[in-house]
């Protein structure tokens, strides 16, 4: 889709991070935006901003996660003159464990919101798209979606997910004049981090204090610069939007090392002379084995 002039977008996880800086970039472009997001506060600010800047839209607090929730406003939407032109899943969550340590409830979560919440968000529009013959479908996965380190089984789950779930619809949808992207950011400074979910335990506070720190430090992106990507992979109909040098980097890595890409990685940070590692170490999530006496 070259253009967003007079299109209508519907957007999840507006409420910050990417998915807020696309609402506003989408705009700019000409598109009226349908913010949604959990978060019914945050989303109004971004609301506020949009109008604020002279752009027109809406909002909704919308739990992606909700099937009946997300079809039923899906069929407002659709009823309305103009109907839906783009719809991209943006919402998204973080958990760190071990696999060994993982509640099934946390590994339900994750995939409730960044799953599901996509299949839903995708399938509540598809008839729609269908019948209006074009537009475009954009699902957010994760340079987490192209490779695995430990201690991020559940997200690494939903990221794969997204994508291979995309990546079908794309093969299906080749002969319509619908066009579907899959987006892997890499390090983008946004608050998922901060958000992020850990095993219960003493210090998970300050766990997720300095895992956030850490991810602030080495997050080269702003949302605003991905927001710029994913337009302009939109624009060039895109199937695959790589987000950042390190998802690019990375991309070839596991493409060249395709069972040893974890050394590689090690062999780089080394070189770069860093030490610390993005994801908490597996002494610090694991939990304290008593000792025998």
């Amino acid at each position: 889709m070259r253009n967003f002039g007079g299109k209508r977008a519907f957007l999840t996880g507006a409420a910050s991070g990417i998915g807020e800086a696309l609402a506003l970039a989408l705009a700019r472009e000409g598109a009226y935006v349908i913010a949604c997001d959990w978060n019914k506060k945050g989303v109004e600010e971004t609301l506020t901003t949009l109008r604020n800047k002279g752009y027109d839209g809406e909002c909704h607090g919308l739990d992606v996660g909700d099937r009946d929730a997300v079809h039923a406003l899906a069929s407002s939407l659709c009823a309305e003159e103009g109907g839906i032109d783009v719809v991209v899943n943006c919402a998204g969550v973080a958990q760190t464990s071990l696999v060994e340590n993982l509640s099934y409830e946390d590994l339900e979560w994750v995939m409730r919101t960044n799953f599901w919440g996509m299949v839903y968000g995708t399938k509540a529009f598809l008839h729609h798209l269908l019948e209006k013959g074009e537009g475009h479908i954009v699902n957010v996965s994760s340079v987490f979606g192209l490779f695995s380190v430990p201690s991020q089984s559940a997200y690494h789950a939903s990221k794969f997910a997204i994508r291979g779930f995309t990546e079908a619809l794309r093969h299906e949808l080749r002969e319509t004049e619908i066009q579907v992207s899959a987006v892997f950011p890499g390090g983008i400074r946004t608050n998922i981090a901060r958000n992020m979910r850990l095993p219960q335990m003493e210090n998970a506070e300050e766990m997720v204090r300095k895992f956030a720190d850490r991810f602030d430090e080495v997050a080269r992106c702003s949302p605003e610069k991905a927001a710029e990507t994913i337009l302009r992979g939109m624009k060039k109909g895109k199937g695959r939007i790589l987000i950042g040098l390190d998802a690019r980097i990375m991309d070839v890595c596991v493409r060249l090392f395709p069972s040893h890409y974890l050394t590689a990685m090690a062999l780089m940070r080394w070189q770069r002379g860093e030490e610390e590692e993005l994801t908490p170490s597996l002494s610090q999530i694991a939990p304290k084995t008593p000792k025998t006496p």
